[in-house]
């Protein structure tokens, strides 16, 4: 009975739950609501404001955000601290065990990726470009490439490393890298995911690129979509 409690008392009072011993059902009662399961993701790669938040997870509301925030504190999934100064903000921050969700991520983007009414041209943040590298990447197609490959973002900047057939991606100056990508995450993911060449999109002003062009390219074809449901034979 103990135990019960202590999973219920989880939970904030006013969520419906399944009451399911199921460990994926429990998970829903944890994450299930709309927009949880995107906060997480927004904060795989490290801690980030409210404002930049909400910035990021287009359509969703102060008030909604709020909540969220709230539900996934006393779900032990995230905590808020204070940054010291110079910069005196609150922050959300995936706990430990927050973090452990990514593969979470990976599995379902990658089984969803497949539904032929998927559409990668849809708005993403940063994050979700960032993270789709570390589910997509091909490892033989990288595995004799090693390249530093900064993003430019908005105001944020990003590296991703490829060594060994694996790769890296996280926040971090992008200056100094082989190549750098600078323009907004839907740009660089029509290049990556949307086959739109990227001689079209630097003619349209979308992105610019820096240093190395023949690295650009091939980093570009390292990240294949599965093939859509139907489409295997």
């Amino acid at each position: 009975m103990k135990s019960q409690k202590v999973t219920g008392a989880s939970i904030p009072s006013s969520r419906r739950r399944y009451e399911d011993a199921c460990g994926a059902a429990h998970a829903l009662d944890l994450v299930g609501e709309r927009w949880a399961l995107l906060v997480i993701r927004e904060l795989l790669l490290g801690p980030k404001r409210f404002g930049d938040l909400k910035r990021d997870l287009a359509g969703i509301s102060a008030n909604v955000l709020t909540q969220r925030l709230e539900g996934l504190e006393a779900a032990g999934v995230l905590i808020r601290r204070r940054l010291p100064p110079p910069v005196p903000a609150q922050v959300y921050e995936l706990t430990p065990w927050g973090y452990e969700a990514e593969p979470i991520f990976q599995t379902l983007g990658r089984w969803a990726a497949r539904s032929p009414s998927h559409d990668p041209s849809l708005p993403l943040s940063a994050v979700s470009l960032l993270l789709s590298f570390r589910t997509m990447i091909d490892p033989v197609r990288a595995e004799r490439l090693e390249m530093r490959v900064g993003l430019r973002v908005g105001n944020e900047s990003y590296v991703v490393r490829l060594a060994g057939g694996a790769v890296e991606a996280e926040r971090g100056e992008a200056a100094g890298a082989d190549v750098i990508f600078t323009g907004p995450a839907p740009a660089i993911a029509a290049a990556v995911y949307g086959g739109v060449p990227l001689d079209a999109l630097v003619a349209q002003g979308a992105l610019k690129i820096e240093g190395d062009r023949f690295l650009a390219e091939r980093f570009v074809t390292l990240f294949p979509l599965p093939p859509k449901v139907g489409a295997e034979g």
